[in-house]
């Protein structure tokens, strides 16, 4: 899970800083433009005020001819530096989501501490919804900055006129930004709660797809239906409550900015009614009070965008920063394929001990099915280091001393229940599109049937979790899947419990030729897989209690006959 510029903890505030550190050119450069454009429309209400004063005094044609250049000056610079300014920002913002949806995919979809309570539809959400939200900060300070450009401008430009003009819009801004950082800090707690819920009806629906099947087979769809509208209604009801807060903060900013405006502008009449002003400078305040509602809005939006970035990048925070299941090593296995279980004791085993040599095919015959269970996930590394008493070590090295990228390439378990995924037949046996062992597999795992009936072959679609798929068909698919990596060492477990005992049997018979030279366990108490291996291991109560061919234990062990017999 640990990647170079991932460090742990990563709070919110720090994912958010190392959005804007990794953008630093674009938001530089976007708050240049963007500051531009605001000083642009700034600048053409102070024009007209001059052109006004101007007019008035020297009645110049040329003068005017000169002022109009000047306002088209200002025009012009106000559509490019917005038009570029926009284009920057923009890019820099989907960019940084994408690497963040990457990021937290990747992160995802590594093992993490049991006590992590992270389900796949959260860490979708997380990935998609505040991912997104949380790269909205490399174009939120830009526009903060612009806007308090424009400001600052304004407030100067009315303070040459009269000091009061410009002191009532420096303090009526500070006044507004007060109320409404109070309201943003709502705003952000609320919406983290919102995406919390919503994460957990996206993690209802994953759960409830993944045991559709059984749900329909004992008539509890209706009762799941129920379950996830629940969940989907809390969700909702959060829903509305932000938009409530942001409706409210909406308006609240809205009326305070038209007052402000509404104040400059009665100050600038009554000082010209005065003569303290010339009509030129009333003209100028005039139109900074209308312009100036435009950066105060934006202005005031920026807290709340900032917070919802920080709620979001806080539930970010959670996925990157999950402590991994264990801590990797750094080291790689040797070239070979000896595996070794050395009295290991976890769930239902007790003191496991046996030793794979290279290019062996073992089988292994549980009686009971939660030990064979439990050996998978101790062999995947699945269970931390520390949950299990005794040493597994593949090609002599422990599997505390593997990085788990090494192990994964070294090793391959197989489980009995692998995901089917929405694409083709061939990019389930080769996601990467790398393996040169495709129409081997296929072939071993007697999956030429499928691919036959379709005229597309390989490139038959497959839907998500293989719904268009028998369950031997997708039991085949994952077994071709696994045979398609020619791991050095392969573990299946359970790899034909829905084919028939023919199929069964050929099928055996492929893996068996086609592994020659690789190391193999195959963890079963099918007998066509048990003959056909180069020896059997009994697994009663946790413990090895018989090593022999299948057809020895079957002449010999009357237990072992009872057992996987059919």
């Amino acid at each position: 899970m640990t990647t170079p510029d991932t460090k742990r903890p990563r709070p919110g505030a720090g994912i958010l800083k190392t959005a804007l550190r990794r953008n630093a050119g674009a938001v530089a450069g976007g708050t240049v433009l963007m500051g531009l454009y605001q000083a642009g429309e700034t600048a053409f209400p102070i024009a007209l005020g001059l052109i006004v004063e101007h007019a008035l005094r020297h009645r110049s044609l040329g003068a005017l001819g000169l002022s109009v250049a000047a306002l088209a000056v200002i025009i012009t610079t106000v559509s490019l530096s917005w038009r570029f300014g926009m284009r920057v920002l923009q890019k820099a913002n989907t960019t940084e989501a994408h690497r963040w949806r990457v990021r937290v995919a990747a992160c995802g979809l590594q093992p993490v501490a049991r006590d992590v309570d992270l389900k796949s539809g959260e860490v979708l959400t997380i990935a998609t919804e505040d991912a997104d939200q949380t790269a909205d900060i490399v174009e939120v300070v830009p526009l903060l900055v612009s806007s308090l450009v424009a400001v600052v401008v304004a407030s100067v430009a009315l303070g040459l006129a009269d000091l009061r003009l410009g002191l009532l819009v420096i303090v009526g801004t500070v006044a507004i930004l007060s109320i409404l950082s109070v309201m943003s800090r709502r705003i952000g707690s609320s919406t983290q709660e919102q995406q919390a819920r919503v994460a957990r009806a996206g993690a209802k629906v994953a759960d409830l797809i993944t045991g559709l099947r059984p749900l329909h087979g004992f008539g509890g769809n209706h009762a799941a239906f129920h379950s996830y509208r629940k969940v989907s209604t809390e969700a909702k009801h959060q829903a509305v409550t932000v938009a409530r807060v942001n409706g409210v903060y909406a308006g609240v900013a809205l009326g305070l900015n038209a007052v402000l405006a509404a104040a400059v502008t009665l100050t600038a009449g009554w000082l010209a009614y005065e003569g303290r002003i010339t009509i030129g400078e009333l003209v100028m305040a005039v139109g900074l009070a209308q312009f100036i509602m435009e950066p105060l809005k934006l202005f005031s939006e920026m807290p709340k965008y900032v917070m919802m970035a920080r709620a979001s990048a806080e539930r970010m925070a959670l996925v990157l920063s999950a402590p991994p299941l264990t801590a990797p090593g750094e080291e790689r296995p040797a070239p070979g394929g000896d595996l070794e279980i050395d009295g290991v004791s976890y769930g239902s085993l007790d003191g496991l001990t046996f030793r794979v040599r290279a290019g062996e095919f073992l089988a292994i015959a549980p009686y009971q099915p939660r030990a064979a269970a439990d050996l998978a996930s101790v062999l995947a590394a699945n269970v931390p280091p520390e949950a299990y008493g005794g040493v597994v070590r593949v090609s002599g090295r422990a599997l505390t001393e593997l990085s788990v990228e090494a192990l994964r390439e070294h090793m391959l378990v197989n489980p009995y229940d692998g995901e089917i995924f929405a694409g083709s037949l061939r990019t389930n046996i080769d996601p990467a599109g790398t393996s040169r062992m495709v129409p081997e597999a296929v072939e071993a795992s007697l999956l030429t049937d499928v691919v036959a009936l379709h005229p597309e072959g390989l490139d038959h679609g497959v839907r998500d979790r293989g719904a268009n798929l028998s369950g031997g068909q997708r039991q085949r698919l994952s077994l071709a899947r696994a045979l398609a990596t020619d791991s050095d060492v392969l573990v299946l477990h359970d790899p034909t419990t829905a084919v028939d005992a023919v199929t069964e049997q050929l099928i055996a018979r492929n893996i068996a030729k086609l592994r020659v030279g690789r190391t193999t366990v195959v963890i079963t108490s099918s007998p066509a897989l048990l003959d056909a291996a180069d020896r059997v291991l009994v697994l009663d109560d946790g413990a090895v209690t018989a090593d022999d061919t299948h057809r020895h234990l079957l002449a010999t062990d009357e237990e072992y006959c009872r057992a996987v017999a059919r």
